[in-house]
C-alpha cells in the first residue's frame, strides 16, 4: 500500500509516499481502505518530532482519520460487511490506502455524503461533540465561547452549539474567517486580533460564559479567566498558543470554575468505542438530515502532502483541509 511517511523530524519536506506492507486485521478488527483522510494539528506536531503515535500505531505514518470502505474482516467481527462505507478516528496511520481499526469504533458513512466530506467529519466532530457535552456538560440556553471559531474543530463546535440551542460567541484573529464563520450561523463573532476580546464577550454576556471550549490557550488564558461565569467550565482542546502561561488561581477559587483538559488520540479503546457509538446514534443522523455539514476548506492529493502541510501551517484555512487518495 502508499503511505505518508515521516522520514525524519522536520518541515514538509520531510515527507514522502512510500510502498509499506498492507495491515491484516485482527480477530476484532476490520482493514478500511482508505479513499479520504484530512488535516490535523497533530500532524504537524508529529511531523517535527513534538507529539510520537501512541504504542500500536504506526511511528512514522501520521494521519488521526479516516474514510472508506471496508476491505476485509477480522473472524471475530459482525458489524460490518466488505463494501461497507466508514469512518472515525485512529491514533495514526490515517494517512495510508490501509487501515485496521476495531470493528465497534468504526462510524457508518450517510449514504448523502461523499468520502471527501465524510472525511472532515471524525476528528473535528467527536472531539467539539465530546469537550460540549461531556466535558463541558452544555445545557440548552448556556453560553458557549470557542477560541478559533474558523478550525476543523471550531467550525464543529459552532454547529453542535447551534443544534443544541447554545449561545455561541466565536473568537478568530481573521475578520474574513469571522464572515464565513456568520455564514453556518455565528451570530457574534469577535476579532481577536486587537487584543479586547474580552471585552467584547462581556458586552454580548455581562454576566459571564458558562463555557469556554479553548483551541488556542496560551496568551488567552486570562481572558478566560475574566469573562467565565460564577461555576463556569473551561476545556482545553488545543494549545496552539503556548502550553506556558501565567494563572490566576485565585480566580478559579472565587468563581469555582472547572478547567478541564482533554484529548483523544491517547484515549484507551474502550473510551474510544464509547464516544464513537454515542456519536453514531445521536449526532450522525444530523449529517444525513443535512442540519449538520462537514466544512472543507479544500481537498488536496496525497502526492500533495507537503502542499496540505504548508497549507494548515499558513493559518489561512476555514475548516478542514482534505486529503484524497481519488
Amino acid at each position: 500500500m502508499r503511505a505518508i511517511v515521516i522520514t525524519t523530524p522536520g518541515g514538509p519536506e520531510v515527507l514522502e509516499l512510500q510502498e509499506r506492507e498492507t495491515p491484516i486485521p485482527s480477530r476484532s478488527s476490520i482493514r478500511v481502505r482508505v479513499r479520504a483522510s484530512a488535516m490535523n494539528r497533530a500532524d504537524l506536531s508529529q511531523r517535527r518530532g513534538n507529539y510520537p503515535a501512541p504504542a500500536g500505531y504506526p511511528v512514522d505514518i501520521p494521519g488521526l482519520e479516516y474514510a472508506g470502505e471496508v476491505d476485509a474482516l477480522g473472524e471475530a467481527t459482525s458489524l460490518w460487511n466488505v463494501g461497507d462505507r466508514v469512518m472515525g478516528i485512529v491514533g495514526g496511520g490515517g494517512h495510508a490506502e490501509f487501515v485496521c481499526v476495531h470493528e465497534r469504533e468504526a462510524i457508518p458513512v450517510p449514504a448523502n455524503l461523499s468520502f471527501n466530506e465524510a472525511a472532515a467529519i471524525p476528528e473535528a466532530f467527536l472531539t467539539a461533540y465530546d469537550a460540549l457535552f461531556n466535558q463541558l456538560e452544555m445545557k440548552v440556553g448556556e453560553s458557549v465561547l470557542i477560541h478559533a471559531v474558523g478550525s476543523g474543530v471550531g467550525t464543529a463546535g459552532l454547529q453542535l452549539g447551534l443544534i443544541a440551542g447554545l449561545n455561541v460567541i466565536g473568537t478568530s484573529r481573521s475578520p474574513d474567517k469571522l464572515a464565513r464563520a456568520a455564514e453556518i450561523g455565528l451570530q457574534h463573532g469577535i476579532d481577536a486580533s486587537s487584543g479586547d476580546w474580552p471585552l467584547q464577550v462581556e458586552g454580548f454576556t455581562p454576566k459571564g460564559i458558562h463555557g469556554i471550549l479553548d483551541l488556542i490557550s496560551g496568551p488567552y488564558v486570562a481572558g478566560n479567566l475574566r469573562v467565565v461565569a460564577l461555576r463556569g467550565r473551561i476545556v482545553v482542546v488545543g494549545l496552539t498558543g503556548g502550553a506556558q502561561t501565567p494563572m490566576d488561581l485565585g480566580s478559579i477559587m472565587r468563581k469555582r470554575i472547572k478547567l478541564i483538559g482533554t484529548v483523544l488520540r491517547a484515549r484507551p479503546i474502550e473510551e474510544k468505542i464509547a464516544l464513537a457509538r454515542e456519536f453514531a446514534d445521536r449526532i450522525m443522523p444530523r449529517f444525513s438530515d443535512e442540519s449538520l455539514r462537514p466544512v472543507v476548506d479544500s481537498v488536496i492529493s496525497f502526492g500533495d502532502i507537503r502542499k496540505a502541510h504548508d497549507l494548515m501551517e499558513g493559518n489561512s484555512t476555514f475548516g478542514k483541509i482534505v486529503l484524497s487518495w481519488t
